[in-house]
């Protein structure tokens, strides 16, 4: 009998490739003075780890590798605290399955 080995997230995510459009970010943090609740959510669940608290106290983005899953949108675009918009056709994320 075949023992399943689980694969970490991190090695899955590895397979994805992202082809980054420079100087054009898809998805922009707007400045505020403080980070709200929905914000800082943002550097728990984003699946590919996008979003990050900096030394000041703001949330940043680096938008190099986000899958594109629309997380963010759900939690943040409504209200205004990101500005998404899809990547230019042949950049973004290519997801690899295998």
């Amino acid at each position: 009998m075949k023992t399943a080995i689980a694969e970490r997230i991190e090695d899955k995510l590895y397979q994805n490739r992202y082809l980054v459009d420079p100087g054009r970010p898809h998805i922009k943090v707007r400045p505020h003075q403080s980070p709200s609740p929905n914000l800082l959510a943002l550097t728990r669940v984003c699946p590919a780890n996008c979003y990050e608290l900096n030394e000041s106290g703001q949330v940043e983005i680096t938008p190099d590798g986000c899958m594109e899953c629309g997380t963010c949108r759900v939690l943040c675009e409504a209200s205004g605290y990101i500005e998404w918009n899809y990547p230019r056709g042949g950049f973004g994320i290519l997801f690899k399955f295998g």
